[in-house]
């Protein structure tokens, strides 16, 4: 980019960008005058600099006339408040007129705590901290607006009058919102709105139409719009992509691996191709009856290299998203389902890990290059099972596949051995699955099949994670380690409560592996009540995350561990990619006009790794929660049309309002609240986590399975709503029903409920 030039009397523009960058405060035209000494035609002068230095696109001019290094934040700004994790508060700008994406800042809220809400916005002072920004409140603004996506529907109102209402597409919400303003939008639409008011003076203002709730690909659009999930790539990027895709792909600084008949396992629907396999027993008479393998990954890091505006927008997302119908993928499609896909007889740029396993299992030794790829086949899980359990290749596969998958799975015995001799936590749980039809509309939904193939696939990736982490702690490497912790002991308090309802005991002053957990699990092995139980297991485990100081993977029982076999998909993947790049010194030809040169880590981004693990951790939780509801979602559609109709469930919740059941081989979950249960009075005994009715006579648990009738299935927000097949004679069902979700007795006089609690509750056992 060409500088203007300075005028005699003036400073240069790089003077003036340090003193705008080491500044303490907001810099504008009379401080920048003031600094250098400037009077009378210099200040004159002074000015047309500027303005040329905004026009070349070095600096920008923020709100209240003060200048900024261009693409960054200016010293005081208004930020506004998007997200709260754990004892983090982040922002944006909330004025973004720059081609990037708008920055992530860090509020530090010291003496604070607490104050400040999603929506909020503060006057803040900011400041660059390695490789990213944090703010100091100045000032808060105004109060936090609630933004909610939901469908416009008419209803009745009070005084019954007709009105048009915003019903949640959140199904933890319990109230519709009378809407004060449409916008644009019409009854049925689905839009996102703000709340004003509180209480019952709560209105709905309609601020976007998003589109039909019940069009093609509509039911996750509603959980793109309610977590606000980027789906639409910039310009800049798609520019950028499709720059990077022409990239040179040459043997040069790349091991050649094209001849080994390398083939990549994935599910039925894969939409990408992160990682192949090759496996073949090692000759070395020194590693008698053991093998060696490659675990190939795509080069992502060739393509997507750090500071360009695919790189920006790659950590904005921090993963790709899998919906039943669609994809929101971390990458543009040219790179993503492209030429960063590792597709089979296409010659492809990977990052190629080496692995040499003796007779038991271990991994003794690993090593890391770039490499030439080019698959002999893509594979589905359910193929490659079949292929080998009948001994017989498919016809469209070259002759050297089956002999390659037998090869694989022998390599496997030995990994499958070690993994045993280790004893990660074994939960065994079912993932629900959505088969569309052509049309997308749902043919299926079903459990997803547990294959051993799968099992193959998985225990290599796990090795190939292993020898990533390893391989930089050697070469004291930063490192982006996937961290999961032992369960914390309130979690384990918890747990031996509710199994001691089980009359199962557990002792808080064991040593708590993986192994504890199996062991409780294989003792339920002939037993119904197995899924509750790993359920309550599983609620008892701490949610991993990502990070540079290493804490161990609890759940597989690994000391070190790091996320290498997924970069098409994850940002942490690519991260330490680039970290192998540096420490390993594996920097190959590929320079191209107009994108960064670099392809490894950097210093920056090394010493930012905190941060960014903070980032793509919440980024990966947004995501994992887009997905369930959507799921959920799929689930209410294909139940809508069976409304008054028994069916199977099991209960997965109980509280002190009433309980939670799934549709047995469905999943889904709908609440059966306690006014429905009978005319007794239900007491909750909290460590049992049971509702009992008052003589005891009728009970409700976790895991207990029961015949529901389905009342109402939403698919706007897969929400669920059963009640008993029989009402209990003295039952509620028929009492009026408030707008605000309370009820009235029999009468019609009173209300029973506070705060959508119903009254007849008592409390039973210890409170917490």
């Amino acid at each position: 980019m060409k500088k203007p030039k300075p005028q005699p009397g003036l400073p240069t523009p790089d003077q003036i960008m340090r003193f705008i960058e080491q500044s303490p405060g907001a810099v504008g035209k009379r401080e920048i005058a003031k600094h250098f000494g400037l009077h009378g035609a210099d200040k004159i002068a002074l000015k047309a600099l500027l303005k040329d230095m905004t026009d070349e696109g070095i600096v920008d001019l923020a709100p209240g006339r003060a200048f900024h290094k261009h693409g960054g934040l200016p010293k005081v700004t208004v930020l506004r408040v998007v997200a709260i994790e754990g004892s983090n508060l982040w922002a944006v700008p909330d004025r973004w007129e720059a081609s990037t994406p708008p920055p992530r800042v860090r509020v530090m809220e010291q003496g604070r705590k607490g104050a400040l809400g999603i929506g909020d916005r503060i006057l803040a002072r900011t400041e660059e901290r390695g490789s990213g920004h944090v703010a100091h409140p100045m000032k808060r603004l105004q109060a936090s607006a609630e933004l909610i996506v939901g469908v416009l529907v008419h209803d009745v109102g009070p005084g019954g009058k007709a009105m048009t209402w915003l019903r949640p597409a959140d199904k933890r919400a319990r109230f519709d919102f009378a809407v004060a303003d449409m916008g644009d939008a019409a009854i049925g639409d689905l839009v996102r709105a703000e709340l004003t008011g509180r209480g019952p003076a709560t209105k709905a203002k309609v601020i976007e139409r998003i589109g039909d709730p019940f069009a093609p690909k509509a039911l996750s659009m509603i959980a793109i719009a309610r977590h606000e999930i980027p789906h639409v790539f910039s310009g800049e990027t798609i520019a950028e992509a499709e720059r990077a895709a022409k990239l040179p792909l040459t043997p040069e600084g790349r091991e050649d691996l094209r001849a080994l008949p390398i083939v990549a396992i994935d599910p039925i629907d894969a939409r990408d191709h992160d990682d192949a396999v090759w496996a073949a027993p090692d000759e070395d008479p020194g590693n008698k009856g053991g093998f060696r393998a490659i675990v190939a990954i795509a080069d992502v890091s060739y393509y997507v290299r750090p500071d360009g505006e695919l790189d920006r927008e790659a950590r904005r997302r921090g993963n790709s998203v899998y919906f039943p119908d669609r994809v929101v993928p971390m990458l543009p499609e040219i790179l993503s389902a492209g030429v960063c896909s590792l597709k089979a007889g296409e010659d492809r740029a990977a990052m190629a890990c080496h692995l040499v396993i003796d007779s038991h299992g271990k991994v003794t030794s690993w090593r890391f290059t770039r490499a030439l790829v080019r698959l002999r086949a893509n594979i589905a899980y359910e193929h490659a099972q079949a292929a080998y359990d009948a001994n017989e290749a498919r016809e469209a596969w070259d002759g050297d596949v089956l002999p390659a998958l037998k090869a694989l799975w022998a390599c496997w015995a030995l990994l499958a051995k070690a993994r045993a001799a280790r004893n990660p936590l074994d939960l065994d749980l079912p993932e629900r699955q959505v088969i569309l039809d052509e049309a997308g509309g749902i043919a299926e939904i079903r459990v997803r099949d547990r294959l051993d193939s799968m099992r193959l696939i998985e225990d290599y990736m796990i090795a190939a994670n292993v020898a990533a982490a390893k391989a930089l702690e050697a070469k004291k490497s930063p490192v982006m380690y996937r961290i999961h912790e032992p369960p914390s002991r309130e979690k384990l308090v918890s747990l031996k409560e509710y199994l001691e309802t089980f009359e199962q005991s557990f002792a808080l002053g064991q040593v708590i592996t993986p192994a504890v957990f199996n062991r409780l699990i294989d003792g339920f092995s002939e037993d119904d009540r197995l899924p509750e139980i790993m359920q309550a297991i599983l609620r008892s485990q701490t949610q991993a995350y990502y990070g540079p100081a290493n804490s161990g993977h609890f759940g597989l029982a690994l000391g070190s561990y790091a996320h290498f076999t997924s970069p098409i998909r994850r940002y942490a993947d690519l991260i330490v990619h680039r970290a192998l790049v540096d420490s390993y010194r594996l920097e190959v030809p590929g320079k191209a006009k107009d994108l960064p040169q670099r392809t490894g880590l950097g210093e920056a981004d090394a010493k930012g790794l905190s941060r960014i693990g903070e980032a793509i951790s919440a980024l990966e939780r947004r995501a994992m929660e887009a997905e369930r509801e959507t799921i959920d979602r799929y689930v209410a559609a294909y139940l809508a049309n069976k409304a008054g109709e028994i069916v199977a469930a099991r209960i997965t919740g109980v509280q002190p309002f009433g309980f939670f059941a799934t549709v047995d081989g469905l999943g889904g979950d709908g609440l059966v609240p306690v006014s429905i249960l009978g005319s007794e009075r239900f007491f909750y005994d909290e460590a049992a986590r049971t509702l009992v009715s008052e003589h005891g006579r009728v009970s409700f648990s976790t895991g207990q399975r029961l015949d529901l009738r389905l009342m109402e299935a939403n698919p706007v927000s897969g929400a669920l709503r059963f009640e008993l097949p029989d009402a209990p004679e003295g039952g509620f069902r028929d009492r009026p029903v408030r707008r605000d979700g309370l009820k009235k007795d029999k009468a019609g006089k009173h209300v029973v409920g506070k705060r959508g609690r119903p009254a007849n509750i008592k409390h039973k056992g210890k409170r917490r």
